[in-house]
């Protein structure tokens, strides 16, 4: 910020010395100090501060010095809270004047504190603000509860969750407990933040300290502990606040069952859908969601299907999200009958397929090998002008590709693109993927380097397709491209890059020397047994390889 439109900073040393150096000068400047009225100069200051002038302003409190008594610790609040009031303000200036009262009086009262930390918080210097809170303790005074709220409201929303801990610390200091609102708050950012201990440690000092928390306060642990896979110290957790006579809600044994689920602990989630109902918590519509989705993802669409069943006994109404993932799956096992029901179903209850529903169709039946039916589904969803995203465009491409017409996916990814919609990395090493698998290589090259990459260009996938292509065709100056690039670009090689170099050499017969430029010591198993070309070899490798093994004793191998 500006320093006051052309306004002189006086030193803080010289500023704040003692009243005679100021009654000589003005004695030196022949004007009578009697002249020099305390109210006028109370006026100027003030006016001085408001318009930024920093500097005079804390000249003009140096005048007046010249009526016994003065300035009091009053005059210097003022000009705080007039300078706080202007357009240009240089916090660091106001740091200043209050290390000056500190050293040389007069010493800062509460109303000085209260002010400046009010400024500190105005303007979001929360660290500063934080210090005089401290420096108030220090001289005596004690901060109010409003204040320091307000500071750690103001923490969280900066999204310091450092700083919000120590304020926190310094409110316990006086018994100050946060509200329910910003302790549920802090609580679920240092959650999300992966901060799990430090949650718990502040949920377990405030229930020491005979704060009441409820599920709201510790469900977020819960959960953060179940996304870790650490579902059996969320159930230990549950299990203690339970004993401590906490009542947990449906979010509370939802957060276990998504826990066990995701685990595949299936016993164990099924448990908790059972003491769930026995403790007359019913589960929603996200408890049965949650199961079914893992179910899903495990293959075990029957007991998905029972769960569902259960759910709709139960009086809880399944909704579009549940039928989707069901669908999924359903198509993923060619279950062609219970896809043509539950379709049918989605339409009795009255949904409207989403982009979700055609994502669901169509991925599970090109996942399935149903391409002609994936593809006529999409076609219709296009022709009917329903709104459609970049996932929707990228299983079509996947679609296209799959049909050998990588050059028609090209064409709808420019397609997409005019109507706004960016294609990622995944439309682009599909569609790259495609040119490679048709052999067009000269059309998957002029991809790679010339269209407009999302995000930072190519990744390691699409040099692996490209490498990939290159290998199989034995074609050493593509190959050679594709390397230069990587190094360039800092792309590392992954174990299917070193694989597909391995192939190349096998069937080229290159000299075993050009291993080293890959990093030997990174080969597999599978990679060396690619290589070597003999079944004795070979056999040597299964038997004594221990990943550590020199080059030179691999060459003995090699040349045995």
């Amino acid at each position: 910020m500006a320093n006051g439109r052309g306004c002189w900073t006086v030193g803080i040393g010289i500023l704040f010395q003692r009243g005679h150096f100021w009654k000589q000068k003005v004695e030196k400047q022949g004007i009578d100090s009697h002249e020099f009225n305390y109210i006028e100069l109370q006026h100027r200051m003030q006016n001085y501060a408001l318009s930024s002038c920093i500097g005079k302003a804390l000249e003009t409190l140096n005048f007046m010095k010249n009526v016994p008594g003065k300035p009091t610790v009053y005059d210097y609040n003022a000009l705080i809270h007039c300078y706080l009031k202007s357009k240009d303000v240089l916090l660091e200036e106001l740091v200043k004047v209050y290390v000056g009262m500190k050293r040389f009086g007069p010493l800062p009262n509460a109303l000085t504190f209260n002010t400046l930390f009010n400024g500190m918080l105005l303007f979001g210097n929360l660290k500063d603000a934080l210090f005089i809170a401290e420096e108030m303790l220090t001289s005596g005074f004690v901060p109010s509860f409003s204040s320091l709220s307000k500071l750690l409201k103001k923490s969280l929303e900066s999204g310091s969750l450092v700083d919000s801990l120590r304020v926190l610390d310094f409110m316990l200091e006086f018994d100050y407990s946060p509200t329910d609102p910003t302790s549920n708050l802090l609580i679920t950012r240092l959650c999300k933040a992966g901060m799990i201990c430090e949650a718990y440690f502040v949920f377990s000092v405030l229930l020491s300290k005979g704060y009441f928390c409820g599920a709201y306060g510790y469900n977020p642990i819960l959960w953060a502990l179940c996304k870790a896979n650490q579902s059996y110290i969320a159930l230990t957790l549950f299990c203690l606040l339970k004993k401590k006579g906490f009542v947990h809600n449906v979010c509370s044994y939802t957060a276990l069952v998504y826990g066990f689920s995701r685990e595949r602990l299936w016993e164990e989630a099924f448990c908790c859908l059972k003491e769930m109902e026995a403790a007359g918590c019913k589960p929603n519509a996200i408890t049965y969601t949650t199961v079914v989705k893992f179910l899903c993802d495990d293959g075990q669409i029957e007991e998905a299907l029972g769960l569902l069943d259960k759910m709709q006994k139960e009086g809880c109404d399944p909704d579009l999200v549940i039928y989707n993932i069901i669908l999924r799956e359903l198509c993923h096992q060619n279950r062609i009958v219970e896809i043509g029901e539950l379709v049918q179903v989605i339409d009795q209850k009255g949904f409207s397929p989403n982009l979700f529903t055609h994502a669901a169709l169509a991925g599970g039946m090109l996942k399935g090998g149903r391409i002609g039916i994936a593809h006529k589904l999409l076609v219709d969803v296009f022709s009917s002008g329903c709104s459609v995203d970049v996932a929707i465009y990228n299983i079509f491409f996947n679609i296209l590709c799959c049909l050998n017409r990588s050059k028609e996916a090209l064409f709808f990814m420019r397609s997409m693109m005019e109507i706004g919609l960016r294609p990622n990395n995944v439309s682009y090493n599909t569609i790259l993927n495609g040119f490679c698998e048709e052999h067009l290589i000269d059309e998957a090259l002029e991809l790679f380097d010339r269209f407009e990459w999302a995000a930072n260009g190519p990744d390691l996938v699409s040099f692996n397709t490209i490498l990939s292509a290159a290998c199989k065709q034995g074609n050493s100056s593509m190959i050679r491209r594709v390397l230069y690039r990587m190094e360039y670009e800092g792309v590392k090689f992954n174990i299917i890059s070193t694989t597909c170099l391995i192939q190349y050499f096998c069937y080229s017969w290159e000299d075993f020397r050009v291993l080293e430029a890959i990093g030997i010591h990174d080969l597999t198993v599978i990679g060396w047994k690619l290589f070597l070309p003999t079944e004795e070899a070979r056999s040597i490798v299964s038997t004594t390889y221990d990943g550590q093994s020199s080059t030179k004793s691999w060459n003995v191998v090699y040349t045995g």
